[in-house]
């Protein structure tokens, strides 16, 4: 057991047919015609946080909490934090900053109605705030987000922003605003950084890769942030005919993930996102990215 208090514990609230790899298979009019598995899959994973008395952050997609408001409200009575995901699940590099802001502020809203508290955390889809979106960080701090977990200091063809500081921060928007970043977890490799946060990286690394580099990390005296997909537990999603690289990235070891899961909560100290950052020394001087 890791003997740093606490690791952020997160899970990004979404259906197998909203990710990114299945896009090309799945068009975005097609999502209420199909198999919705969302609310079981999170209900499993609520159980078992409950069985192992682990508080989470679940990043609520709007269009998910839109259609089941009673999930949300399942998830906040079960005291876990309730942050953003945004609306419809489109990478925000792709979107005009118009869109962007109107979406952000629609999704926020959603979860504010629900819940009856103030959002104030965000994580984009895919991760893809990254060096062509930057504009996307000051509307955050427009739209009153004070914490965001959206920066995957890596390369990877879809996402990352390399150079980017690999531990909690204050982030120093383009417009000079400031909101606090926790970067998706890395683990240094000589002069690589391992992606090693969760989601695919959990599904594709064997077990005893993810607890070494998540150990590293609690061993250097940081906290790390781990996420999943409530359909990276489902064996029994409805396979998607894409390519073979998609298809990799989204189904292995989904027969693996729950056993993983339960060993990990077991391996190391959880708590969601706020009850880590409040409890961690973030220097006051903002980094620009």
């Amino acid at each position: 057991m890791s003997d740093v208090k606490q690791n952020a514990l997160t899970i990004d609230v979404e259906d197998y047919f909203q990710v990114a790899a299945l896009a090309e298979a799945v068009n975005r009019d097609d999502w209420p015609t199909m198999e919705y598995r969302v609310e079981a899959n999170t209900e499993r994973l609520l159980e078992l946080f409950s069985e192992r008395d682990v508080k989470a952050t679940f990043f609520t997609l709007g269009w998910v909490a839109e259609r089941s408001p009673s999930l949300v409200k399942e998830i906040q009575k079960a005291g876990h934090e309730i942050a953003s995901h945004g609306y419809s699940h489109q990478l925000v590099y792709t979107q005009t900053p118009d869109v962007f802001r109107e979406e952000t502020r629609k999704s926020k809203r959603i979860l504010e109605d629900i819940t009856g508290e103030p959002i104030t955390g965000y994580r984009a889809a895919s991760y893809s705030i990254t060096a062509q979106s930057r504009w996307a960080l000051d509307i955050l701090c427009d739209e009153g987000f004070t914490w965001d977990s959206s920066i995957f200091p890596v390369h990877h063809d879809r996402y990352g922003m390399p150079g980017t500081p690999h531990e909690p921060y204050l982030l120093q928007a383009p417009n000079g605003k400031t909101l606090t970043e926790f970067p998706l977890s890395t683990c240094p490799i000589g002069k690589y950084r391992l992606p090693i946060a969760g989601g695919g990286y959990f599904r594709l690394f064997p077990y005893w890769l993810s607890h070494w580099g998540l150990g590293k990390i609690n061993r250097a005296g940081q906290p790390f942030i781990f996420y999943l997909h409530p359909w990276e537990i489902d064996t029994g999603q409805p396979r998607l005919n894409v390519k073979a690289f998609s298809r990799f990235r989204h189904y292995n070891n989904l027969d693996k993930c729950m056993h993983r899961l339960e060993r990990l909560l077991s391996d190391f100290h959880f708590g969601s996102v706020s009850d880590v950052l409040s409890g961690m020394d973030i220097p006051t001087r903002a980094v620009a990215v």
